[in-house]
C-alpha cells in the first residue's frame, strides 16, 4: 500500500464551529451516533447514551486529573514569565517545563511569582525546547500545591480567553477548574496536561443510570502529554514521530480486556484506545501487578484493534494523529474510514455541531 497523505486528514472548519465554553449542562452535549455495520448516523444528546449500551458493556476509562500547570512569575528585569509545568523529574521539586519567553532565558536565568510564593531557576535546556526548572518555595511546599492555588487551566490554544478583571478572572478560572476535568479524575493522579475531553460529557446521574443498567467501568491512567496537541506536518503519514506517553492499568482494568466478555469494550476517548492497544500490543494476558509503561503506538488506517469495540470520543483538529485513529476505527483493517470520517466531518459541519475540547461528542458502535 502506499504511504497515507496527510491531506487526506485535512479539513476546513468555521472558527465560529470552535468550542469556547461547555455546554450549560455536561450531559447536553450532542451526540453524534454512528452505526458501522448498518453505515448509519443519528443525531442525540450525550444523555442519551443509555439507549445505545448494553448491560454487561464496560466503560473504559482515563482518570487522569489536570494540573492547573501555567504558572505566571516576573524576571529579575520585571519581564514576564510564563512557566508551564510539563512533569516532574526524579526530584518533584524539579520539573521539566515550558518557559515564555524561552530565548530570554538561558541556563541559570531567575523568575519568581509577584507574591513571592516560589521561584525558579533554569538549570537545563533540552532539546525539545522545553526547559529543566528547580525550584525553591518558602516554606518547602510543593509546586503542585501552588499551582493548584494560583495556576491557570491550560486549556488549549484554540480556546481564546481575554483579559478580564480580577473577580471576572477568578470566576472564570473556576468554571475552567470545573468543567476541564473529568468527574471521575482521580485527583491524586495530577499527571494530565490536557483533559481526556470524551470524558468531560458525563455526569453522576448518567453514570449512576448506566451502572444501573449494567454498564461496568473501568479506570487507567494516561499522562496526557502536549502532544496529543501536536500537528502532523510531514507529507505522509507514516513519517510522522508520534509522541510517547506514560500509562497506568490497574489488574482489574487488565482483566476487564480479556475473554470471558460479558458485552462490548467502550473506550471513553482515543486516550483509553492508545493506553489499551499499546498493553495488547505487548501482553497476550493480564499481568498479575499493574502495568506501568508508556505508549508509543500510532494508530492509523489500515490498522485493527484488538482491545475496542465501540468508542465515544470528541471532534479532533485537522491533520491530527488523533483523526487518524478514528479513521482507522471506522473501518478497521482498511483504509475506508478516511472517505467517510470526511462525509462525517461534514455533516456535523452542516448540523452546526460544536468542535474540539469543550465541544460535542461521537459514538462509534
Amino acid at each position: 500500500m502506499p504511504p497515507l497523505s496527510t491531506d487526506l486528514f485535512d479539513y476546513t472548519l468555521p472558527p465560529h464551529l470552535v468550542a469556547q465554553t461547555p455546554a450549560a449542562r455536561r450531559d447536553q452535549s450532542r451526540l453524534l451516533v454512528i452505526d458501522r455495520a448498518t453505515r448509519t448516523l443519528a443525531h442525540h444528546t450525550f444523555a442519551d447514551l443509555p439507549r445505545f449500551l448494553r448491560p454487561g458493556d464496560t466503560l473504559f476509562r482515563n482518570n487522569a486529573s489536570v494540573l492547573p500547570a501555567r504558572l505566571h512569575a516576573r524576571r529579575p528585569t520585571g519581564g514576564q514569565v510564563e512557566c508551564f509545568l510539563l512533569r516532574p523529574t526524579d526530584d518533584d521539586r524539579t520539573w521539566r517545563c515550558l518557559i515564555k519567553p524561552g530565548k530570554k532565558l538561558p541556563v541559570g536565568a531567575t523568575f519568581a511569582a509577584p507574591g513571592g510564593e516560589f521561584s525558579g531557576k533554569i538549570v537545563a535546556r533540552e532539546s525539545d525546547g522545553s526547559a529543566v526548572v528547580r525550584f525553591t518555595t518558602p516554606a518547602g511546599e510543593p509546586i503542585t500545591a501552588i499551582s493548584n492555588r494560583l495556576g491557570d487551566v491550560p486549556l488549549p490554544p484554540y480556546i481564546e480567553r481575554p483579559t478580564l478583571a480580577p473577580s471576572a478572572a477568578s470566576a472564570r478560572r473556576a468554571t475552567d477548574l470545573e468543567r476541564y476535568q473529568t468527574i471521575y479524575a482521580d485527583r491524586a493522579r495530577q499527571v494530565a496536561v490536557a483533559a481526556p475531553t470524551a470524558g468531560l460529557h458525563f455526569t453522576p446521574e448518567l453514570l449512576a443510570t448506566l451502572a444501573a443498567q449494567g454498564v461496568r467501568s473501568a479506570d487507567l491512567t494516561l499522562h496526557v502529554g502536549l502532544g496529543t496537541f501536536k500537528p502532523i506536518t510531514t507529507d505522509t503519514i507514516e513519517a510522522h514521530a508520534i509522541h510517547r506517553e506514560l500509562y497506568e492499568i490497574p489488574v482489574t482494568t487488565q482483566c476487564a480486556l480479556f475473554p470471558p466478555l460479558a458485552g462490548r469494550r467502550v473506550a471513553v476517548g482515543t486516550t483509553s484506545v492508545r493506553t489499551i492497544e499499546d498493553f495488547l500490543s505487548k501482553h497476550p494476558s493480564a499481568l498479575d501487578h499493574p502495568c506501568l509503561a508508556e505508549a508509543g503506538i500510532f494508530l492509523y488506517p489500515p490498522c485493527n484493534f484488538q482491545g475496542i469495540d465501540a468508542l465515544i470520543t470528541n471532534f479532533h483538529q485537522p491533520r491530527s494523529t488523533l483523526l487518524c485513529l478514528v479513521a482507522a476505527f471506522l473501518a478497521p483493517g482498511s483504509t475506508d474510514g478516511i472517505a467517510w470520517l470526511r462525509e462525517i466531518y461534514a455533516e456535523a459541519i452542516a448540523r452546526d455541531y460544536r468542535f474540539f475540547s469543550y465541544g460535542d461528542a461521537m459514538l462509534i458502535l
